[in-house]
């Protein structure tokens, strides 16, 4: 795949002016945003397919702006990487988790200090097996929203402990922006207004506060990091020029479940892929993540030949040596109805004739750490024009209600 120069400027202009540049080269979104607004709220899609589409330009107005907020969040850091050392603690609720456990094992690698992700609600309910028992501690709080009942109960449930608190958010009006905002143990990071999702499935949301926290481990380097989200941004428009099409008919194919592996961080790629596949089809496709070398531990049994498999291969070359072992294990034993292989320099063997090879030329350069956004971008893609092929509206795929954009509220719980 080589560079297309002409996408530089189009992603610095207009978020409409890219889309139709993106309409004019894919046939697929060309066909879905060639007809009025109206029309596109009525198939339920306009605010999915533009927060989708979207999402390089974003990335590269968050890599410009978070830097303006890093004597914050180094302050904020001080304390836990200081001597001695403390532990971050990522929490958040669905996505919000999953784009923490993007973040983690890259962080810990580069900063030296414990780093992992909880539930929001494990904080609530189990706070003393999930937080460290001692030591500083910071909690990164990520929320599109900030108004889910964990989001407040979290900063709420610890007011009274010495853990210094970042929240990472998409909604300036929000509680969680809001509430604390006086609060000299709690530092805030509000996002651009276009990253706060309208449909009810995070997308925008998610790959901008993946992004954003990625500056933790950069803070001694803002221009790297600018220079990293100039970089994804080109490759995530690359990808939606080149491959939009083709996984709109990988996404029509006949298949029952969709399987999800990655490793390291690519595992929280993983588990946010297999969500938004599971929320587009309100069920109907059932999904799970794994790591390649789980997989043989008992989950393999579920890859039948109705079983599309997702790919997300690393760049690092021993981790990729396990993948492909297990990627060829699965040919061997003829399992999943066709593959989709996320990478760079994908072996030429490793795609059959019904698999889509989907290679990314410099995803290496920002190595693994920097690809969840990019893999994200693929399963957004596959699980909308899924949703699009059985008939449901990607806006608000659950027409009865099961699920919503923003959690109701239920009862926060107190420990005596």
């Amino acid at each position: 795949m080589t560079q297309l120069p002409e996408i530089d400027g189009r992603l610095r202009g207009p978020v409409d002016d890219w889309l139709a540049f993106l309409g004019g080269r894919s046939v697929e979104v060309g066909r879905l945003l060639g007809v009025r607004a109206e029309e596109q709220d009525r198939g339920g899609y306009r605010h999915t397919l533009r927060e989708i589409g979207q999402q390089p330009l974003t990335w590269l107005e968050t890599a410009e702006g978070v830097p303006g907020r890093l004597p914050a969040i180094a302050a904020a850091l001080e304390r836990v990487t200081a001597d001695p050392p403390g532990t971050i603690v990522f929490t958040g609720s669905g996505s919000s988790l999953y784009a923490g456990e993007c973040l983690t094992s890259a962080l810990q690698s580069r900063l030296r200090i414990p780093v992992h992700a909880v539930a929001a609600g494990e904080v609530l309910t189990h706070p003393s097996g999930w937080l460290p028992p001692k030591g500083p501690c910071l909690l990164v709080s990520l929320a599109r929203s900030g108004n889910s009942p964990e989001s407040c109960g979290v900063l709420d449930s610890l007011r009274d402990s010495d853990i210094r608190h970042l929240v990472i958010t998409c909604n300036r009006a929000g509680r969680l922006a809001t509430n604390y905002a006086d609060d000299p143990r709690v530092t805030t990071v509000v996002l651009n207004d276009k990253t706060c999702d309208r449909s009810l499935v995070m997308t925008s949301s998610f790959t901008n506060m993946v992004l954003a926290g990625q500056v933790l481990g950069m803070t001694r380097d803002p221009d790297g990091y600018r220079a990293r989200g100039a970089t994804l941004a080109r490759l995530g428009g690359e990808l939606l020029l080149r491959y939009a099409d083709a996984l709109a008919r990988v996404a029509r194919a006949e298949y029952r479940s969709a399987v999800y592996l990655g490793s390291g961080c690519r595992y929280g790629s993983a588990r946010e892929s297999a969500l938004k596949m599971l929320e587009m089809t309100a069920g109907e496709v059932t999904t799970f993540p794994e790591t390649y070398l789980g997989l043989r531990h008992g989950p393999m049994a579920a890859v039948d030949k109705g079983a599309l498999v997702v790919c997300f291969l690393s760049a690092d070359p021993v981790v990729r040596a396990f993948e492909v072992d297990l990627v060829r294990e699965l040919d061997r034993k003829k399992l999943g109805a066709a593959k989709v292989i996320v990478g760079h320099d994908v072996p030429a063997d490793l795609g059959g004739a019904k698999d889509l090879v989907v290679d990314l030329p410099g995803l290496d350069a920002v190595s693994d750490e920097a690809a969840p956004v990019l893999d994200v971008l693929v399963g957004q893609l596959l699980a909308f024009f899924r949703c699009l092929t059985i008939g449901l509206r990607p806006d608000m795929p659950s027409d009865d209600g099961v699920i919503s954009r923003v959690v109701e509220d239920f009862a926060i719980h107190r420990r005596a």
